[in-house]
């Protein structure tokens, strides 16, 4: 493995996107190093992968360099830390970029990184509306760069399990998908850091695309709870849904969305709903899939699929558990575990061999559209038909 140590020269993929021998060094930035653990992804995976972690981001004060601590204790350096995204870009030194910014960022971010000649691990949701969705999709395709898209579920052995298992039959005839996800109080809530400062953070950095206003630190620190940066449960928790049931079962999009949402328990200053439901058409494969969240209790949560000889039950999510068939009310066994890698690493692995990830660009599209139709059908109060839609 080629490190900095030795000095030896990095030749990352940011050139012209060849395929890198074994020992050929990537270097990994990472924008938004916040709650969501990819450094920890990120270490875990680096040098086993060749990757040398050399920037990390962020507008949160205090965040880049506490990161930046954790590298030093697991790999013995220590990455530059900036405020500045566009600079991340311009540097040489960044062959790849993890970004996990809020959701009004991801596509511009997105856009402005394949352009610049990055590989990237975006996270989801791809997009907040149509518009951001077709452009970002558009700039990544003609870039011809590697993009991973932070749906890991997908990757889980359980999952390529479960879709042998639906390829099978073994089922029956696969025509409901369902999830219920419910908690005793929205996610937003233990985001929140009411003590926070201005001078603690970059808000105009923040705010991003936005209108300016007033620094605000609930907005800053609890923004999953405001629709003007993150439209909801629909583009956060049900993405991880749609976009399983897309794998398991290789439907693309559904083809009519139905949803409503209201809040009815946490009446305060944020405006994202406390309570959805969506139902989503798949006519040309065969069934119907509906989510369904209640903050406020966190009982009844479920995932299953339906068919005519059995049930698959999907709610458990980890990697070495399989899901669970269940015939006439009873556990009648255990779906297989397919070979899967982890998501993280087969990204670093596509860096290298230049090969489709497993949620590439299209994935993302996909879940996308579900979740926008689902937004689209709350506003205007009516169901979405796919076929209406300039895509």
């Amino acid at each position: 493995m080629v490190t900095a140590a030795t000095g030896v020269a990095a030749l990352g993929s940011g050139v012209n996107g060849s395929v890198l021998g074994a020992n050929d060094r990537i270097n990994l930035a990472l924008l938004g190093v916040g709650q969501r653990g990819l450094i920890r992804e990120a270490v875990q995976f680096a040098e086993e992968s060749g990757i040398r972690i050399t920037a990390l981001c962020d507008t949160w004060k205090g965040r880049p360099e506490r990161g930046a601590a954790f590298i030093k204790e697991k790999l013995g350096y220590e990455p530059d830390k900036l405020v500045d995204y566009q600079e991340l870009f311009a540097r040489n030194d960044v062959d790849a970029v993890l970004i996990a910014t809020p959701d009004h960022q991801h596509c511009e971010m997105l856009s402005a990184a394949v352009k610049a000649g990055k590989d990237v691990y975006i996270e989801k949701p791809l997009a907040n509306n149509f518009q951001e969705l077709k452009t970002a999709v558009a700039d990544v395709k003609a870039s011809g760069r590697v993009v991973q898209v932070g749906t890991q579920i997908r990757s889980l052995p359980a999952c390529r399990g479960a879709r042998e298992l639906f390829r099978s039959g073994e089922l029956g005839k696969v025509f409901k998908i369902e999830q219920s996800r419910n908690a005793a109080v929205p996610f937003w809530h233990q985001k929140a850091r009411p003590n926070l400062k201005e001078s603690e953070v970059d808000w105009k950095r923040f705010l991003f695309n936005k209108e300016d206003r007033p620094f605000d630190p609930d907005v800053y620190s609890a923004w999953m709870g405001y629709r003007e940066f993150c439209l909801g449960v629909h583009t956060q928790l049900m993405v991880h849904f749609i976009d399983t049931v897309h794998y398991i079962t290789g439907a693309k999009y559904p083809q009519t969305v139905s949803a409503m949402a209201g809040t009815y328990i946490y009446k305060d200053q944020r405006d994202c709903a406390d309570s959805m439901e969506i139902s989503m058409e798949y006519p040309k494969d065969g069934f119907l899939a509906r989510y369904g969240t209640a903050f406020g209790s966190g009982e009844g949560t479920f995932f299953r699929f339906f068919g005519q000889e059995g049930a698959l039950n999907a709610t458990r999510w980890s990697w070495n558990d399989p899901f669970v068939i269940e015939k006439a009310g009873k556990e009648t066994g255990k779906a297989p575990l397919g070979e899967s890698t982890h998501h993280m690493k087969n990204f670093f692995d596509c860096i290298r061999s230049r090969k489709t990830p497993s949620a590439d660009i299209d994935s993302g599209f996909g879940h996308s559209v579900a979740a926008l139709m689902a937004e689209k059908s709350i506003v205007e109060g009516r169901t979405i038909r796919f076929s209406d839609l300039d895509l």
